[in-house]
C-alpha cells in the first residue's frame, strides 16, 4: 500500500519492552518501529513513543520501566510491564489522531471500549499458534497489518487492512563490492532458525561459517547439547550477539548470508540487512522467504541441503551491486513509513473495519 502525502498526524507507537528501542543486541520487532518512528518524526509527524526508558529517539518517549526486560537483572515481570504500558498508552488515547501497536494482541480489549480511537495493529510473529484464531475473529473489528502475505496463511480470516514489508535506513550499512571468505548465520539460536543446516553446508563445502547469534534461556539446553559440540574455532566460529555496527562488517564481509530456516518465518530483517550490505541470500523455501529474496539477484531460494551447498559456489557470481540496488529499491525505511502513512489514512477514514 502507498500514499503520495500524509498530513502531519499525531502518532503513538506502542513497542514491546523485552528490548530497547532500537535494541542494544538483537531485537528485531523493536528495531522495526525505531526505523519506522524516526522516518515518521522526519516526515513531520509528532510522534509519542512508548518503550522502555533505555531507549532512544527523536519521538516523544514515555516508558514505564528503565530498562529492556531482556537486560534488565532484577526481571520484572513482563505482564505487570505489558499492562502499565497499556493503561500509560489508553489514559492519553484521546491526544492521537492514531495508535500504532506492535504489542500483539494484548490490547485488543482495551481498543474495543475505548470508542472513537483510532488503532491499528502489526503483527510481527507466526500466527498459527492455537487459540489466536479465535482471538482476532472475536476481535474482528481491529485492522491488522501483516509483514509479509506468507504471514497471512495461519490467520486467513482476519481483519488484514494491509501488508508491510519492513524497510532499513539506507545509510544504516555501506555495501561492500568484493564478496568475502565465509558464510553468515546471524540471529538467534533456534532448531527452526535451522542452524544445524548452516553447520552442515559450512561442512559440505568446507568454507569457514561464523555464527553472531543470541541464546535465549529456553534454547540454551539446546545449545550445549546439539551446536556447541560443533563449533571448532575454525571452520565453524560462534561469535555470540552483536551490535547494529557490528553487522556491517560482519555481513559485508561475508560470501554469503545463510537462512536455512525450518519454519514459516514471517519476515527475516536478517535478510534485508544482509542485501543492504551487498551480500546475498542463501534461504530455505518457507514462510516468507519467496516473497523477500530475487531468486538470482539477492540470492538463491533452495528445497534442500544439497541445493544450498551447490547454490554457496555461485554465491560469488552475484552482483553485490545488484543485491543493494535491490535492497533500495524495496526494503528502504522510506517506503515501509509511506506505507503505513497510507494505512493510517485510512484507518481514519473507516476505522470500524479495512479490508485488503
Amino acid at each position: 500500500m502507498t500514499s503520495s502525502l500524509c498530513h502531519p498526524l499525531r502518532i503513538a507507537q506502542v513497542a514491546p519492552l523485552f528490548e530497547s528501542v532500537p535494541p542494544k543486541l538483537y531485537g528485531g520487532t523493536e528495531r522495526v518501529v525505531s526505523y519506522l518512528t524516526e522516518d515518521l518524526v522526519r516526515r513531520g509527524h509528532s510522534v509519542t513513543l512508548f518503550a522502555s526508558g533505555d531507549s532512544v529517539t527523536a519521538a516523544h518517549l514515555v516508558s514505564v520501566c528503565d530498562r529492556a526486560l531482556r537486560l534488565d537483572p532484577a526481571h520484572p515481570d513482563p505482564f505487570a510491564m505489558h499492562a502499565l504500558m497499556l493503561e500509560r498508552v489508553f489514559r492519553r488515547a484521546g491526544s492521537f489522531d492514531v495508535i500504532h501497536f506492535h504489542t500483539d494482541g494484548l490490547h485488543l480489549p482495551l481498543a474495543r471500549r475505548c470508542a472513537g480511537v483510532c488503532s491499528v495493529t502489526t503483527l510481527h510473529g507466526r500466527l498459527d499458534s492455537p487459540g489466536l484464531a479465535e482471538l482476532y475473529l472475536e476481535f474482528s473489528e481491529q485492522p491488522l497489518i501483516s509483514i509479509s502475505n506468507a504471514q497471512r496463511r495461519g490467520l486467513a480470516r482476519a481483519n488484514w487492512a494491509a501488508t508491510v514489508y519492513h524497510g532499513l535506513p539506507p545509510e544504516l550499512h555501506a555495501p561492500t563490492v568484493t564478496p568475502g571468505r565465509y558464510l553468515a548465520f546471524l540471529g538467534r539460536i533456534a532448531w527452526e532458525k535451522g542452524i544445524e543446516r548452516a553447520i552442515a553446508i559450512a561442512r559440505r563445502t568446507e568454507i569457514p561459517l561464523k555464527i553472531a547469534a543470541k541464546i535465549d534461556r529456553s534454547d540454551r539446553e539446546y545449545f550445549e547439547a546439539r551446536i556447541a559440540p560443533l563449533i571448532d574455532g575454525s571452520l565453524v566460529e560462534f561469535i555470540g550477539e552483536i551490535s547494529e555496527v557490528e553487522k556491517t562488517r560482519f555481513l559485508g564481509d561475508a560470501l554469503a548470508l545463510l537462512f536455512p530456516i525450518d519454519w514459516p518465518e514471517p519476515f527475516g530483517l536478517t535478510m534485508i540487512e544482509a542485501m543492504a550490505c551487498g551480500t546475498p541470500v542463501i534461504a530455505f523455501r518457507s514462510g516468507s522467504v519467496p516473497e523477500i529474496v530475487d531468486q538470482g539477484v539477492t540470492g538463491f531460494i533452495v528445497d534442500d541441503l544439497d541445493a544450498a551447498v551447490k547454490c554457496v559456489e555461485y554465491a560469488g557470481s552475484l552482483s553485490r551491486k545488484r543485491c543493494r540496488e535491490r535492497f533500495e529499491q524495496r526494503f528502504q525505511a522510506a517506503r515501509m513509513a509511506q506505507d503505513y502513512c497510507g494505512v493510517y489514512q485510512l484507518a481514519r477514514q473507516r476505522p470500524c473495519r479495512l479490508t485488503a
